[in-house]
């Protein structure tokens, strides 16, 4: 069957690099010039829909609605804690839920995004591990976490610590830190900006090299076997090794590195711990943020308390290395990243 415009798939235009657009434009017979137009609408103008562009000619912006759409939807469903926190539930373009938490703070305002439906790492600690990787998000589903939040003028910063690993979409992330930090796209500082991973050591040298964000690592153990036994990743990419990589690196200026440790009670909060970090952190300018482990269904593994975690704290900072405890937020509306999907699903 020949191809009409009643059977073309449209395709997202949400997430586009600026080249992409001059393809496209080109590909329309539209000027060059149109991409930067384009561009400016989505990224800074917050337009919906093409129609709105209303610099670009009606026959332009007609050839442009044949073949293409934004590509954005409104959140589904969301849940308000009694802290402020806002946990909003997606539909992917491939039909699965994902979960993004608006964090307020004072002048700040958070936003976590995700960058898989599901994950494969399968953190034991982890309610996002229990589903299984469904699909890796595309750059515009991984955009429109940000581009269709209601409180989108109010975010002063965006880390990437939702459902997913990042640097399993690499691809896809590195594409939506483009948008973020270029001039043609948001414009943003990438000080505004944090990638959390658990470690993906052949991805992890390529977007440091890729990208100047914030990173932030996924540690919850300096023991090889012990953080293997929560975290089957470290087979594959020894946290000691993660730790060398990152010593190549300056973290004396503008990119921060940090290292997030969910404090799990008699797990991993003793003095030998303590210890090994130290030794394992040593010559990495950083600091490690501490995180109460936020309770899942049926799980072995429980919070310590307040004046255990203070000790913690103290004990690393005491030794050198500039320690936090990590607010908790959002508990009252299932804070654990992917609770939320599992019930929609």
């Amino acid at each position: 069957m020949p191809e009409t415009l009643a059977t073309i798939e449209k395709k997202p235009l949400y997430g586009s690099t600026l080249v992409e657009l001059q393809a496209i434009c080109a590909s329309l017979g539209m000027p060059r010039f149109a991409a930067g137009q384009i561009a400016r609408w989505m990224y800074r103008r917050g337009a919906t829909s093409i129609d709105e562009m209303s610099d670009l000619s009606l026959r332009n912006r007609a050839a442009l609605a044949e073949r293409y759409t934004l590509g954005l939807a409104a959140p589904v469903r969301v849940s308000t804690s009694a802290d402020g926190t806002k946990k909003y539930l997606y539909r992917t373009s491939e039909g699965e839920y994902i979960e993004s938490a608006y964090i307020p703070d004072g002048e700040r305002a958070t936003l976590c995004v995700s960058s898989q439906a599901g994950c494969r790492m399968g953190c034991r600690f982890c309610a996002t591990g229990r589903l299984g990787l469904h699909h890796s998000l595309s750059t515009a589903d991984i955009l429109n976490q940000i581009a269709s939040l209601p409180e989108r003028e109010r975010l002063t910063n965006v880390v990437f610590m939702g459902m997913g690993e990042p640097l399993d979409n690499t691809d896809n992330v590195l594409r939506a830190l483009e948008v973020l930090t270029a001039e043609w796209g948001y414009g943003w500082s990438p000080t505004r900006i944090t990638l959390s991973t658990a470690g993906v050591g052949r991805e992890l040298r390529r977007f440091l090299d890729s990208s100047s964000v914030h990173l932030a690592i996924s540690l919850h153990n300096p023991f090889h076997e012990e953080r293997a036994e929560i975290m089957p990743i470290e087979r594959a990419y020894p946290i000691a090794d993660i730790a060398a990589l990152l010593r190549e690196y300056d973290f004396t200026h503008q990119r921060r590195v940090s290292f997030e440790y969910i404090v799990m009670s008699g797990l991993n909060d003793s003095p030998r711990h303590v210890r090994e970090l130290c030794r394992l952190l040593n010559g990495i300018k950083c600091r490690i943020n501490l995180i109460r482990f936020h309770k899942i269904p049926d799980s072995p593994y429980f919070s310590p308390s307040d004046e255990k975690m203070k000790s913690f704290r103290d004990a690393l900072t005491t030794r050198g290395i500039m320690t936090t405890i990590r607010a908790s937020r959002g508990e009252d509306i299932k804070a654990a990243c992917g609770l939320l999907s599992a019930e929609e699903r």
